[in-house]
Order: structure tokens, then sequence, then C-alpha cells
């Protein structure tokens, strides 16, 4: 059995054209639909209770994506979970190619899959990454990466048209073996938003698991998702998971460096493209954004809350 985990938050219709093709596209396996609804004050969770096929867990707050899909996991029986953005859908043979390819035995050591994911456009997504380094923050603070992208972590630079293992692979569709899901102990819940995947392909790489593209298999992806509308406290939630991160997994020095590089001179060059691309929306976001992030400091710094 297959379970498909979705977190939703005023997702709207999107929601809706997930499950559907969830349900379309699923003949012929034992498919478990798990929503689980981030306090959704659009009314979107109704698409779930109307979905015969999925069961639908409630929250009264928003736990945050890696919490709510840790919730969506304990109620989950599938030998595998799929952790599927709700701006996403699946292809007739999405599900049979990726779960042919984890039952073999020849891959019994890949713990995670991800699959080609197709854009709104037609464009296929740039959706696996490196596991990062500080240099690689550092140069994405800096916006060198945007010149060169071989400098950053993720792997824009490579048109995702081959079969690979590589470090990460986006969340929007996260197949992972339930066994590593729970020997893991699922994500790390002091992500609120945005790493907490990168997070598990970590560790789970430090556990002896791979995680492989699939270029053969696709699936629909619009991106940006509900977070469009909210693009500050998008900016906070990334900057926020991105210091978590580097002091989680890098060195003391080189976290010291990421946190400095992020606070002083990333919002500078920030705010400098907005004023040279004459974006007043996108300057007051930066310092919106930034200021979140300074309020949110002290917290950590001083009582730990990372949240």
């Amino acid at each position: 059995m297959i379970s498909v985990i979705i977190v939703n938050w005023n997702a709207g219709r999107q929601l809706k054209n997930c499950l559907d093709s969830i349900c379309k596209n699923s003949t012929g396996f034992a498919v478990q639909i798990i929503v689980v609804d981030n306090n959704s004050s659009d009314g979107s969770e109704i698409f779930a209770e109307f979905c015969a096929e999925a069961k639908l867990i409630k929250s009264d707050v928003n736990l945050g994506f890696g919490k709510a899909c840790n919730l969506g996991a304990m109620a989950a029986d599938g030998d595998y979970f799929l952790f599927l953005n709700p701006d996403a859908a699946l292809y007739p043979d999405t599900i049979g190619k990726a779960i042919s390819y984890m039952s073999n035995p020849q891959n019994n050591r890949v713990g995670i899959c991800g699959v080609q994911l197709i854009e709104e456009n037609g464009h296929v997504a740039r959706s696996c990454s490196r596991f990062p380094q500080a240099w690689h923050f550092v140069f994405h603070a800096l916006g060198v990466d945007r010149l060169n992208p071989r400098l950053g972590h993720f792997m824009d630079e490579w048109p995702h048209d081959d079969t690979r293992e590589v470090d990460h692979v986006i969340g929007a569709f996260f197949l992972v073996r339930s066994s590593v899901f729970f020997q893991l102990n699922g994500f790390d819940e002091r992500f609120f938003v945005y790493l907490e995947d990168l997070d598990f392909s970590y560790r789970a790489s430090q556990a002896g698991w791979s995680s492989v593209f699939l270029a053969d298999v696709k699936a629909f992806h619009a991106g940006g998702g509900t977070s469009r509308s909210i693009k500050a406290r998008r900016m906070f939630y990334s900057l926020r998971s991105r210091l978590l991160y580097a002091f989680k997994h890098f060195s003391l020095p080189n976290a010291y460096l990421v946190l400095l590089m992020t606070l002083l001179l990333e919002p500078i060059s920030r705010l400098l493209l907005a004023v040279a691309k004459m974006s007043y929306s996108s300057f007051k976001e930066t310092l919106s954004g930034y200021g979140m992030l300074w309020r949110w400091l002290p917290q950590w710094l001083f009582k730990g809350i990372t949240r």
C-alpha cells in the first residue's frame, strides 16, 4: 500500500484537482489518502470531506509543513509514504512507475524517490539539489549563484532529463519508504516550513539511504502554491530555516558565517536589486521579511524558540 499524505493550507481548488488526480490515476493500486488541514480559512478542506477515499485530519492551528506531515504519517498504513503538495497532480502512470522502481530488489537502498515535475508552462522544474555547504548559502546570499548556478546548491544547471542518484529531491513529490521515515523519526519539527525535506534527505544519507530522481516518471506541480500570496512571510520562513539548518549541520564557525551573511549582506543586496528593478513591492517585502527575522532572533538565541 502507498499512503499519499497532503498538507493543505488555503490551497483552494488546487486541493480538489490534486485529490481528483490521485483517485483517477491510482486504479489497480492500494492507495490511502490522508489530508492534514493546517487550519485553512478558505474552506478548501471541504474538498477532502467530499472525497470518499480521503481521510481528513483537521488542526485548529497551523502546525507547519513538517509537523503536519508527521501527524499524517502517524495515521498512515502504507509501505511507502508519498508527501504530495496540494498544488501537484499525478499522471496515469506516476504511481505505478515510481512504486515499480522502489520495489525492485536492486533498489532496496533507495530510501527516497522524486520524479520529473512539469510546471504550468510545460517547463521541467529544477527540483533537485546538492547538500549545501556554508559557501553555497553565502553565494546565494550574495546572488552569485544567479550568475553561475553551479555555485549554488540548487541543481539549476542540469535540465533534469536523466535518471540519477542525487542528494535531495524536492518535497512537492517526496516518496519515501515508511520504514525509513520512522527510522529517522520523521521530519524535524523545528523547521516550520522550508528545508525540513532537505534536512530529512541529509539524515537519510547519513544513515546509508540514497535519493533517486526518476526522469521517466512525471507529475504536475504548479509551484509556489499558496505561499505566492505571502511573499514577505515566505522570505522570513526561508531565512529562518536556513539559519536553523546551518546551526544543525555546519561547524560553528561556518554557521556563524551564514548568520552574518544572512543578516548583514543579503538584505543589502536584496534591497539594491529591488531599487535596480524599481520594484517598490520587493523593497517593502524585503524590509518586512527581515523585520520578522530580526524580531525572531532574540527568541531563538536567548530562549531556544525555533518556531
